[in-house]
């Protein structure tokens, strides 16, 4: 048996239970804590792609700060090293997360087990998932039903947060490198024109997420990711009503302002959205906006409104004091006294009616008027109470509010020097400035004296003073700027040769040369541009030239025998031959022809037949009678005669010398040579 994988002197790695587009995920064991847990290890063809890096890296720190019941916790993070090449150590970094029992959204529509209750409650669990982490600062930017798991005991978890950004990021767009980030079928119409995403963008995407789990299908489809994102743009969803007859309107109209193009048409919170789908399940009135003037009216005091409502000073001051009534009868009085003294009465006549004046003042006109005043006093005096309370109230949640934001600013323009995090790894480093109220950002560069994956220095450099909460760049290494292309890997197999090359930090062509060649096998590297052995920058476009397996025969019309053979067997072309005599009047042992023709591909180590010249068989002529034949023919037969002995002679003499250089073909090259000696009949 193999010994078991142990990661950290600590994580028993166990079975393979998922596969992503940059990360393996395995069931392992905490042997410290004896606990299943899930471990998320970057794949280690991408181990050295910064950008794979970075998204890694990116989910460990968003998850890592998240602590909420929706979500899968995080426990702990680490890299593993890893040999790439020779002495090349790669550092894989894995995460280490709350290993979950169950089934995905996507699994539980798929097989049915969905109804529009159900749907609705695993919604508000991907809800108050995403108020939190949105409340933390961190859009998910990936929701759809694959990424949500459902336990045993019906709970929702909210998992991958593989691509989220930080809502002050303003990079935070739909690409990077070229690269469609998030799932077409679920992304908002910002996300499909590479805007700038926030919290409405997420809850987009659980709308869609909300759509599909009601109708068993995401609310547009096509034939390729731009068709789909060219439709969440621009066209309007069918009502899922439409799929699912068991949709009320109400749920429709939640759907459809969640689904608005305009991220200020929609909900502009988690909560928001769960207040009005739990509205809508309820069969009430859909909140069309949490923050309305009349909702809030409606949840203020009581003696707050009084207050509001209540007459101005200035209307009970209007109508004037009392006391008129008995001013006039004073005066009547006053009138009646001094007519009713007489001639010789004039003066206690006067005395009369002021002791008169003096007893009416004293009972009924002084008495109103007094009470009057005392009204129009209190009043005064409790409309000057109720300013006074509201300007200390006003004056003193100034005064709050004021030195809150003296002391925000204090903090946040308190001068914190700059960690030294040299030669840590990335995820050591990052945490290190985090513990520093700094916010790390990480920037490749190349060096010869550092590991790729570790940190050179920031920027600003070790020691130096910035703001709270202000950006350091983390600067790491992503090894040496130049590499030398391993000779070894002439006659490898191209998976084998691209794979080592991209571990090398280099970018194979996909344009791809063929050639033939005797000596490498089909489809294995004959050579490179630049060739093996040579030093090349890092990032550099490599060409490879494959063998077609095949060899392209040479022509071998006229030449000997041997010479043919010779030829053939050359390390270059690595062919067999096979020869058939043939009558012809070509030099005797020649090549008159061969199959396949030069030029041609053949096969590696394949046989090229030949045709050799050999003498032609003499014809016997019938004799005729000396008295029947021409004049001059004896003449004409001798000269035939002669010249044919002449040929033979020469044939005897080379069939001697090839017979004296290769033992081999001497019998047979003596038979021809005493054949080709007999005299004509």
């Amino acid at each position: 048996m193999t010994e078991p994988r142990i990661l950290n002197a600590r994580y028993e790695v166990g079975d393979l239970i998922g596969r992503g587009g940059m990360a393996d995920v395995y069931h392992a064991r905490d042997l410290r804590l004896g606990r299943e847990v899930a471990i998320k290890l970057l794949r280690r063809d991408l181990a050295r792609d910064p950008v794979f890096q970075t998204r890694f890296r990116r989910e460990a720190q968003a998850v890592a700060g998240l602590n909420h019941p929706a979500i899968v916790s995080v426990y702990d993070t680490g890299e593993e090293d890893v040999d790439a090449s020779g002495d090349h150590v790669t550092k894989l970094p894995y995460i280490v997360m709350e290993y979950v029992r169950g089934k995905t959204l996507r699994d539980l529509s798929k097989a049915g087990e969905l109804n529009p209750q159900s749907s609705v409650r695993y919604t508000l669990g991907v809800l108050s998932a995403l108020e939190y982490s949105h409340r933390m600062g961190i859009v998910h930017r990936d929701i759809k039903p694959s990424n949500v798991m459902v336990t045993g005991d019906d709970a929702v978890k909210v998992m991958d947060f593989g691509i989220a950004r930080a809502m002050s990021d303003s990079s935070a767009t739909m690409t990077q490198t070229q690269a469609v980030v998030g799932t077409a079928q679920y992304f908002s119409p910002e996300q499909a024109r590479g805007e700038t995403v926030d919290a409405r963008s997420d809850l987009y995407s659980a709308g869609c997420l909300l759509y599909e789990l009601l109708t068993g299908r995401p609310p547009f489809t096509g034939d390729s990711p731009v068709s789909v994102a060219f439709q969440h743009v621009s066209e309007k969803p069918v009502a899922a009503s439409v799929h699912n007859p068991e949709i009320s309107p109400r749920i429709d109209e939640v759907i459809s302002t969640a689904l608005t193009k305009d991220r200020d048409d929609r909900y502009q919170d988690a909560a928001a959205f769960a207040a009005a789908l739990r509205a809508a399940q309820d069969d009430r009135p859909v909140p069309k906006d949490l923050g309305d003037a009349t909702q809030a009216l409606a949840v203020m005091p009581m003696s707050t409104q009084a207050m509001l409502t209540t007459e101005p000073p200035t209307q009970a001051l209007a109508s004037g004091p009392p006391g008129n009534e008995g001013r006039e009868r004073t005066a009547a009085l006053a009138a009646e006294g001094s007519g009713g003294a007489g001639d010789t009465g004039k003066q206690p006549a006067v005395h009369a009616t002021d002791s008169q004046e003096s007893l009416l003042a004293g009972s009924s006109g002084p008495s109103r008027t007094d009470e009057a005043d005392r009204q129009r006093t209190s009043r005064r005096r409790a409309w000057i109470t109720v300013f006074s309370i509201l300007a200390v109230i006003v004056i003193a949640l100034g005064a709050w509010f004021f030195w809150n934001w003296s002391q925000d600013q204090q903090e946040r323009n308190a001068m914190i020097p700059v960690p030294d995090v040299s030669n840590l790894s990335v995820i050591d480093a990052q945490n290190k400035i985090y513990a520093a109220n700094l916010k790390p950002v990480t920037k490749e560069v190349y060096d010869d004296d550092v590991d790729s994956g570790s940190v050179v220095g920031t920027d600003p450099k070790a020691g130096s003073s910035t703001r709270k909460d202000s950006e350091v760049q983390l600067l790491v290494s992503q090894g040496p700027e130049q590499v030398t292309l391993p000779k070894d890997l002439a006659g490898q197999s191209e998976a084998t040769v691209r794979s080592t090359l991209e571990r090398l930090g280099l970018d194979v062509s996909d344009d791809v040369k063929r050639e033939n060649t005797a000596t490498v096998e089909l489809g294995s590297l004959i050579g490179t541009n630049p060739k093996l052995g040579e030093k090349v920058k890092t990032g550099s476009l490599i060409e490879l030239t494959l063998s077609t397996g095949k060899v392209t025969v040479p022509s071998l019309i006229g030449l000997d025998v041997d010479e043919a053979r010779k030829v053939l067997s050359d390390n270059a072309v690595g062919l067999q031959l096979e020869s058939e005599e043939k009558e012809s009047s070509k030099p005797v042992d020649s090549v008159i022809e061969q199959t396949p023709v030069g030029g041609k591909d053949l096969d590696q180590d394949g046989t090229v037949r030949v045709k050799i010249a050999k003498k032609p068989e003499p014809e016997e002529s019938p004799s005729a009678p000396p008295s029947e034949s021409e004049p001059g023919s004896d003449s004409k037969e001798s000269k035939e005669s002669a010249k044919e002995s002449s040929k033979s002679s020469k044939a005897a003499e080379k069939s001697s010398e090839k017979a004296a250089s290769e033992s081999a073909k001497a019998s047979k090259k003596a038979s021809k040579s005493s054949k080709a000696a007999e005299p004509s009949p």
